[in-house]
């Protein structure tokens, strides 16, 4: 008999590079402007983070400039606390613990029907895929409420959609992936894409999924169209069958007209073949496209998934997804302006009427790009265009100066010509990564979620982990806990082509790496989520790999399992505000517009670590039981609703 193929590899996927480019890297350039600063401050250059002339921290309560006597703080007066919660402690535990004077509800988990009317989650997981198509999916992430109603009742009710970024097949089948069947890709496809739910707020304070019309599952077999430079008539995406469905979507955004937007991450990992005459093109070497996947051999029960029979419709996946929340029956629409790869999220703001968007490609030693629209986002709506269809996009160059600049990826400008083999425009975003490659962009470790402050207009990157690519804008080599960089766009114009930039904080343990500099109630490692509220509280949540977590080998002992803190960006301050279950990832947050509910994802509990053990069809918790704790159940990824029992401002 065949051994058992695992469900992943046994490393993380993310932390194998497949840029094979000569472009420097981020640790390249910080490696260089630090040693720069070192030798100008006379060797007392702070190790853990520049601290520059805009005021950014080192993940301590030290404040970033001020003249003598002041305290540190900007003009001598000390800035409003935005932190005035206590810090939760690390933890091992199998549970979701907040501060003192903050309570929670678990909402929606895994196979909650999207309708109360709708099938019933059942706990040995034997629901139909036809069930699941009607259920919440798995392993939640990014995540978006949009209010219905104004005032108050926009913060009582409203919808929340939800991306499933992939599937545990121990978990999602009663008896595990060993036989793959038509029946089980239709249910792992079930279990993917996005969830919209309407929720309201009942005069308990207890939050509950309500009928909607307007409640729909899109998932890995929904009906899908594209639109841009690559449209749905491109030979790229000729494939056997019509195009459906979004796969791996990791983070999110949403759009000033009121859309959700969903980002297809790591999609490579569905596809493979058993032909041994098949080999991956160069651009699908660049994505990291391989004959096994990642071990969910889809293509063995299902032709959609073979890369030999099927090739075009890998194609099909990479791009940013465009969901209306409120109309059920538009059909999402895949923007291929905004470029192919795995896109971590999409953050979406405007400058001077133009939209611009924001995205991580989330493997090490990828890039950073944004979308610069071109025109009044409003006056495309007005003509019945879709503003993320017309514009530039651009990836980042970070300089050893601190120092940036964004480079075009268009058709015909610097080496994207013809001669070069890129045929047209729809081919640059097609190879998006070859293109970036080719205008020499600074590869980074791992980097994922994209946020803007709304008091400075500042944007901040969360970087995984990485190799460390012996560089600059990443100061260690390796990388193994990653770090947070900033940058401000020339003249505070996000549309501008220049910014400088600076690195907030190093993550990590000062006990194993003595260039952090955190204290205890705000140690963390490998920051993922990030986002900020309404106040300019940033918030992080992280993504410690299964094969760390915990493990002192690995340096992750004392900061235990995965967790969210919250930070004052003014003056570094960082205090952990929650931290989750065995097994678990951090992911995806949003608020009700009044700041006094907020909504986290805990994703993947229960799942396989080399701490705690595995999941199997016979024992599916041996790593964790939450959120039921029945003991005849499993472990389901699920949203948590967070309130302060006297109804304030989260984190105030």
């Amino acid at each position: 008999m065949e051994a058992k193929r695992p469900v992943f590899p046994e490393y993380d996927p993310d932390d194998v590079s497949s840029n094979t480019s000569g472009n420097r890297s981020f640790g390249e350039v910080v490696q260089r402007r630090m040693s720069r600063r070192t030798a100008l401050v006379g060797g007392t250059a702070a190790a853990a983070g520049f601290l520059a002339a805009a005021g950014l921290g080192t993940g301590t309560a030290t404040a970033a400039s001020g003249g003598p006597g002041d305290g540190g703080w900007q003009g001598g007066v000390r800035p409003r606390r935005l932190l005035g919660f206590s810090p939760v402690p690390t933890s091992t535990a199998d549970e979701f613990t907040v501060p003192e004077g903050y309570e929670t509800q678990v909402l929606i988990p895994w196979g909650t029907p999207i309708r109360p009317s709708g099938p019933q989650w059942r706990k040995d997981a034997s629901n139909s895929a036809a069930e699941q198509a009607e259920q919440i999916g798995m392993n939640h992430d990014g995540m978006h409420f949009f209010p219905l109603g104004n005032g108050p009742a926009g913060s009582r009710r409203g919808m929340l959609v939800l991306n499933h970024e992939y599937v545990d097949q121990e978990l999602l089948f009663p008896d595990g992936p060993e036989e793959m069947t038509a029946e089980k890709v239709q249910k792992a496809l079930a279990a993917h894409g996005v969830s919209v739910v309407e929720v309201e707020q009942r005069g308990d304070g207890q939050w509950h999924v309500v009928e909607s019309p307007r409640a729909r599952r899109i998932t890995g077999s929904t009906p899908v169209t594209f639109s841009g430079p690559v449209g749905p008539d491109h030979p790229a995406l000729a494939a056997a069958n019509e195009p459906m469905g979004t796969l791996n979507n990791c983070s999110s955004g949403y759009t000033p007209w009121g859309t959700y937007l969903a980002c297809e991450e790591n999609w490579n990992s569905y596809f493979g073949t058993e032909d041994p005459d098949w080999e991956p093109t160069p651009a699908q070497a660049r994505y990291g496209v391989s004959a096994s996947g990642f071990g969910y051999r889809w293509h063995e029960a299902d032709p959609r998934f073979d890369l030999a029979a099927n090739p075009g419709e890998i194609n099909r996946f990479g791009w940013i997804v465009e969901i209306d929340p409120r109309d059920p029956d538009a059909k999402p629409v895949k923007r291929t302006a905004l470029g192919r790869f795995k896109h971590e999220g999409c953050t979406v703001t405007e400058s001077r009427g133009h939209v611009v968007a924001y995205s991580g490609d989330d493997q090490d030693g990828d890039y950073i790009y944004k979308f610069v629209g071109k025109g009044n986002w409003r006056v495309h709506r007005a003509l019945g265009r879709s503003p993320l269809d017309h514009g530039t996009l651009y990836v980042a160059r970070f300089d050893d100066d601190g120092s940036g600049t964004w480079l075009p990826l268009e058709h015909g400008t610097g080496p994207l010509t013809s001669a070069n083999g890129f045929a047209d425009q729809a081919d640059v975003l097609l190879r998006t990564r070859e293109a970036a490659d080719a205008v020499g962009a600074t590869r980074m470790d791992r980097p994922e979620w994209i946020a803007i402050n709304p008091k400075t207009g500042d944007v901040y990157c969360t970087l995984t982990n990485g190799s460390g690519w012996d560089n600059a804008v990443n100061p260690r080599t390796p990388n193994p806990y990653g770090h947070i960089i900033s940058w401000t766009e020339e003249g505070g114009r996000h549309t501008a082509t220049s910014f400088s930039w600076d690195i907030f904080v190093l993550a990590g343990d000062p006990a194993y790496d003595e260039q952090v500099d955190l204290r205890q109630s705000g140690i963390f490692g490998s920051p993922d989520g990030l986002a900020f509220d309404a106040d300019g509280r940033m918030w992080i949540q992280t993504d410690v790999s299964n094969s760390s977590q915990n493990l002192p080998e690995r340096g992750y002992d004392n900061i235990g399992n995965n967790q969210m803190l919250a930070a004052d960006p003014r003056t570094g301050e960082i205090r952990r505000f929650l931290t989750g279950p065995r097994g678990s990832e951090i992911s995806g947050v949003a608020f009700t517009p009044d700041q006094r509910t907020m909504f986290v994802n805990v994703q993947h509990p229960g799942e396989s670590t080399t701490a705690w053990g595995a999941p199997s069809p016979e024992d599916p918790r041996a790593v964790s039981n939450w959120p039921d704790f029945d003991p005849e159940g499993r472990p389901r990824s699920a949203t948590v609703v967070i309130r302060r029992t006297d109804g304030g401002v989260i984190g105030a």
